[in-house]
């Protein structure tokens, strides 16, 4: 099983069973963000909660090694067309400059690390309508001069 069997397999699989990213992610040991993550194919899982997973999702030894496996994180297009990460990309437009800019002010010339980083997703109950919560911690990484 490939990574994109995987993640057609895994998503088939929560459908049926009718589980959450966290319940999922609380058979992984994980948060649902990085689980969510790996199960779509942009991260991997150790043995013990890619074994789990599978498990919980009745995905067998190839659903598991496929979990494992290293992924390739590839895009097949420059800007997506799913509207919620098309969004994504607009803010990045309209604010990336900002961030940047600010980032660097604070801290130096550098880049915020998307390896050594997490995230976390909530839900913001608002009268007004509700909102989307997202926080992301990423280490600071300094450019070194040599």
């Amino acid at each position: 099983m490939n990574k994109a069997e995987m993640k057609e397999a895994i998503l088939d699989a929560k459908q049926k069973k009718g589980l959450s990213w966290n319940d999922i992610a609380k058979a992984a040991g994980l948060s649902a963000e990085f689980t969510c993550s790996a199960c779509l194919g942009m991260n991997h899982l150790d043995k013990k909660p890619a074994d789990a997973v599978a498990k919980l999702l009745g995905l067998g030894k190839d659903g598991s090694a496929a979990l494992q496996a290293f992924p390739l994180k590839t895009w097949t297009q420059v800007v997506p067309t799913d509207p919620l990460i098309y969004r994504w990309y607009e803010m990045i437009n309209v604010y990336g400059e900002t961030i940047k800019e600010l980032v660097n002010e604070k801290f130096g010339d550098g880049i915020m690390s998307a390896i050594d980083f997490t995230m976390k997703i909530d839900k913001q109950e608002d009268p007004k309508g509700d909102r989307v919560l997202v926080t992301m911690s990423g280490k600071f990484l300094p450019y070194k001069s040599w």
